[in-house]
């Protein structure tokens, strides 16, 4: 079968879904390759890396027409119209966005897997591409804080003078929050974090930081192992609790998302009043509407005296491990799906497989799931 790798065309991506390497192994189970010119070219793998036996660097009409196409992004209007009938997209779809998206690729008879709807199953681990990336996201998110505050990050103690440790809150002790909090505890500040799902605190203890409790008087865990939308009493006394937690931090990285909804207002615009001048917050949910109100996406700005920071792709900014771990999570997927006869390997969609029947998100024209 012949998988295409393509260019992503959203704006400041570097990443790619297919690697020299990932395709190498994914040769060895029977697959052949079209990749598109300069589709690696951001992330630090040129044409010439792709050019092996059973791999074709061609046009973008070329790729798109191949049996099964490996995405970072949806595919726009443009792409949809590209996708050959029955062939098989497996990418970030965004399935919680009600933008038409799964209704053009189920009418143009394209079956779709959603990265975002992988399992978060023992057996799907290496198949998790939004933990893969988040992991990355924490770790990256963390050096930007540090690339921005003017001031040391561990304590420092020379003749000219003592610099005590930088204070860091990380707000969601999900993967980013697990990896943002372990990278400020290797670079030598001090690092407290909070979460409403109370099971977190063990993980967070292991990595040397300390855990901050509140009593908010409900339970903030939902399924999967991720947070659920608290109620608007829960919220308003969470904001006010983190408040004064908040305006002795010099760094507060906020990683608080909920899976279809708008991202939980956390810091407010009179804590940020109240912070001290020159210190940093790191809104990683700026994508989705940000932790702080304040934040403005993909835009680093400073209100009152507080630099805001609204990156959106943090992984994007290590393009060449990103694309490796995601290729990876791809041919981990692939290996599920695949079944090799007489020679020759085919894609078989099981939906009695617990993976698969999470993640397609549209097959024979329709869509398999109400989100």
């Amino acid at each position: 079968m012949l998988i295409g790798i393509p260019k992503e065309s959203r704006a400041g991506e570097t990443r790619v879904a297919g690697t020299p390497d990932s395709i190498r192994k994914l040769l060895k189970k029977g697959f052949t390759f079209r990749v598109e010119k300069s589709a690696g070219l951001l992330a630090k793998f040129p044409d010439e890396l792709y050019k092996m036996d059973g791999v074709e660097v061609t046009s973008a009409d070329a790729v798109y027409g191949c049996d099964i196409v490996l995405k970072f992004h949806k595919p726009n209007a443009s792409e949809i119209g590209m996708l050959k009938k029955g062939s098989l997209l497996i990418s970030y779809l965004e399935p919680y966005n009600k933008d038409g998206t799964l209704d053009k690729l189920a009418a143009a008879g394209v079956d779709a897997l959603s990265m975002e709807l992988i399992p978060r199953t023992s057996r799907a681990q290496s198949m998790d591409a939004l933990s893969s990336q988040a992991n990355i996201a924490g770790y990256r998110a963390v050096i930007e804080a540090a690339a921005n505050y003017g001031r040391f990050f561990p304590m420092m103690m020379t003749s000219a003078g003592s610099a005590k440790p930088a204070r860091v809150m990380v707000l969601g002790a999900g993967v980013a929050g697990l990896q943002a909090i372990a990278t400020a505890k290797r670079l030598g500040a001090n690092v407290e974090a909070y979460d409403v799902r109370p099971e977190v605190k063990e993980q967070i203890l292991s990595l040397g930081a300390k855990f901050v409790e509140f009593d908010l008087g409900e339970e903030g865990s939902g399924k999967g192992g991720y947070a659920k939308e608290l109620s608007e009493a829960a919220k308003k006394k969470q904001q006010e609790l983190l408040s004064e937690k908040l305006k002795k931090c010099d760094i507060v990285i906020t990683t608080a998302n909920i899976p279809g909804r708008k991202s939980p207002i956390l810091v407010t615009e009179e804590t940020v009043r109240g912070m001290p001048a020159g210190s940093v917050i790191i809104d990683m949910a700026a994508a989705n509407g940000g932790n702080c109100p304040l934040t403005e996406p993909d835009k680093v700005i400073t209100k009152h005296g507080v630099t805001l920071v609204g990156i959106t792709n943090y992984p994007g900014l290590v393009a060449t491990d990103s694309s490796q771990f995601y290729a990876n999570n791809l041919v981990s997927l692939l290996g599920v799906l695949a079944e090799t006869k007489d020679g020759k390997t085919s894609i078989k969609l099981n939906l009695e497989d617990d993976i698969i029947a999470a993640a397609l998100i549209t097959h024979n024209g329709k869509l398999c799931h109400q989100l």
